[in-house]
């Protein structure tokens, strides 16, 4: 294999080796994504073939804490614990190993999603795939010895095979990797990523059935009087995004303080999960079939199912409990991920955008303000939240786009996602994803500036041979030392080891040639407060702030307040230009 490779890429120039390689991984991706549907698909066909209400309930309850059970179980045996969910873990790959992914992850999150959604898990299979394509991309470039730049684009047109093919929607895939992915790509470098992206999605039309896709066949001319209607629908939809953040984060952290251990956090929050899915059946799964019932205007089928298929309900009765779910959804999907299960929260986002805009346009319709298109408000609803929630409008606006299979809706999704974005946008900088990786300055973002300092670290700049003295030594002890120096800086430490000062040579110039004065001068006595003190943890982006802020050219590093080098604003800078040189 190994002579094949070498041999083709001595007949073909780079960029010509490069599409290969793209075709390459936009048809294994697209393979992989029409396994992960097709076995969910199949896996929740056999709960709607059960026609017995006691045993459908009783099962609708048991799966989906049995398979969060069942993956936990993977992940720890199988994978040691590790598993790495969510698009923020490939943003951390890109900015901190290099665009480097395990490979393991090219097959453990095809599993493990499979397993959680198609028992039930109410999460999405769009972002275990979307890390499974960048994990295909990233291997696939490392064995064909790619550099760092070429590395990170296949693992672009990973993620963006993934997402076409899972959609069947080319377009949105390759904006997704520039949205969210990917943010200061190149325009040279989108032709890869169209191929990669056309190559999943013609796998998905050609093999996959339209009802395992979500896809629309609604068409319906736009009525320029609703635009007012559009314009309010964005307004909440940026809402209930910010309100979707929040408690999906809340609900995280909430877990991680809670010491039950994997196993019990898959009981306690399985076990709530499956109370939530019995009570409210449509949290089942991804939830695209019953956003296929509201979009059709089949509310009364999205209830035939569970608890509800033998309740006979009123329209307002059916509209209350849309609108309970829509709140609801991001609570399920968060315990889901929090207990152990595998999934993202694009369906999620969907799922809630598409009930929020049902519920809307259904109460203006019911209290006469005026008629408006359900299906229309429902449809274009999904492109808010996910805009809202991803900081991704132009993903939002085209992916709905290609599953409606048109245009009609462009002028709202346009209105709708670019209000939702801009609303979410002004209350929080960071999209939900990348909230924890910012803070810890570990995120790509569109300054290319910062995307190298997330690269750079303080390990492999730090200079150790400054030399030291205690801090009850005499001036004669820090002559002896400046004799053996080549360095004008010296660092005051105690008998623990623990930072007190430091001494510049200008600052004791004066008396350093008077002897009499070498036993009667203490160290302590003549040096000074370093202007910043830098920890060993912190981010190559506070560093930067740091040296700003002081003015100084060399900085004492610290852990738990011991000294254990500096840097100077020369080792900082090299480094950069080494990573710049890197980068390009």
């Amino acid at each position: 294999m190994n002579k094949f490779i070498l041999y083709i890429r001595k007949q073909t120039s780079r960029t010509q080796f490069l599409i290969l390689a793209c075709i390459f991984v936009g048809w294994i991706i697209g393979v992989e994504a029409i396994i992960l549907k097709s076995a969910v698909y199949y896996l929740h066909s056999v709960f709607y073939l059960i026609d017995d209400y006691f045993f459908q309930s009783l099962l609708t309850f048991a799966a989906p804490l049995f398979g969060i059970i069942i993956v936990v179980f993977i992940v720890q045996k199988v994978f040691k614990g590790k598993l790495g969910r969510g698009i923020a873990n490939i943003l951390y790959e890109i900015a901190k190993k290099n665009s480097i992914v395990h490979k393991d992850k090219s097959y453990s999150h095809i599993i493990t999603s499979a397993i959680t959604v198609g028992l039930g898990g109410s999460a999405g299979l769009e972002a275990p795939i979307v890390i499974t394509g960048a994990a295909v991309g990233s291997n696939i470039a490392r064995k064909f010895h790619f550099n760092y730049r070429d590395r990170t684009l296949l693992l672009g047109c990973g993620v963006a095979a993934g997402i076409a093919a899972v959609f069947n929607a080319p377009i949105a895939g390759v904006i997704f990797v520039i949205e969210v992915i990917l943010k200061n790509i190149r325009v040279k470098e989108f032709i890869p990523l169209i191929i990669s992206s056309v190559t999943g999605a013609l796998l998905s039309k050609i093999i996959l059935k339209e009802d395992i896709l979500l896809s629309f066949n609604i068409v319906m001319d736009l009525d320029y009087m609703n635009i007012p209607f559009y314009i309010l629908l964005g307004i909440v939809l940026g809402f209930m995004s910010l309100y979707y953040a929040k408690t999906s984060t809340y609900i995280e952290q909430t877990s991680r303080r809670i010491r039950l251990g994997p196993y019990g956090k898959a009981i306690v929050g399985g076990l709530a999960l499956s109370l939530l899915i019995f009570i409210m059946p449509p949290l089942f799964g991804e939830g695209y079939g019953s956003i296929k019932m509201l979009a059709a205007g089949k509310l009364s089928n999205v209830f035939n199912f569970g608890i509800y298929s033998k309740v006979i309900g009123n329209e307002w009765f059916y509209l209350f409990l849309i609108g309970i779910i829509a709140l609801t959804k991001v609570v399920a999907t968060s315990l889901t991920i929090s207990a152990g299960g595998n999934g993202g929260h694009i369906a999620p986002a969907l799922f809630v955008g598409a009930y929020s805009g049902y519920f809307f346009s259904s109460i203006v319709n019911k209290l006469n303000i005026m008629e408006l298109p359900v299906a229309h408000f429902t449809i274009v609803a999904m492109g808010g939240v996910l805009s809202g929630l991803y900081y991704a409008p132009f993903t939002g606006i085209f992916l709905i786009a290609e599953i409606t299979g048109g245009y009609n809706l462009f002028i709202p999704l346009m209105i709708v996602s670019s209000i939702s974005y801009l609303i979410a946008k002004h209350y929080e900088p960071f999209p939900m994803d990348e909230k924890k990786l910012a803070a810890k300055g570990h995120i790509l973002t569109d300054d290319s500036d910062k995307n190298i300092l997330t690269v750079m670290s303080i390990e492999n700049i730090i200079e150790t041979d400054l030399a030291t003295i205690k801090n009850t030594a005499t001036l004669g002890d820090l002559v002896e030392v400046i004799k053996r120096s080549h360095r004008n800086t010296f660092i005051v430490l105690d008998d623990d080891g623990n930072l007190q000062g430091l001494i510049d040579l200008d600052d004791i110039r004066e008396i350093m040639f008077n002897e009499k004065m070498y036993k009667l001068v203490i160290v302590q006595e003549i040096m000074k407060q370093p202007r910043k003190i830098l920890d060993i943890n912190e981010s190559m982006t506070s560093v930067m702030k740091k040296f700003e802020h002081s003015g100084a050219w060399l900085l004492p590093v610290v852990n738990a307040g011991k000294y254990i080098g500096s840097i100077s604003k020369t080792s900082m800078f090299n480094e950069y230009r080494k990573m710049l040189k890197f980068k390009n």
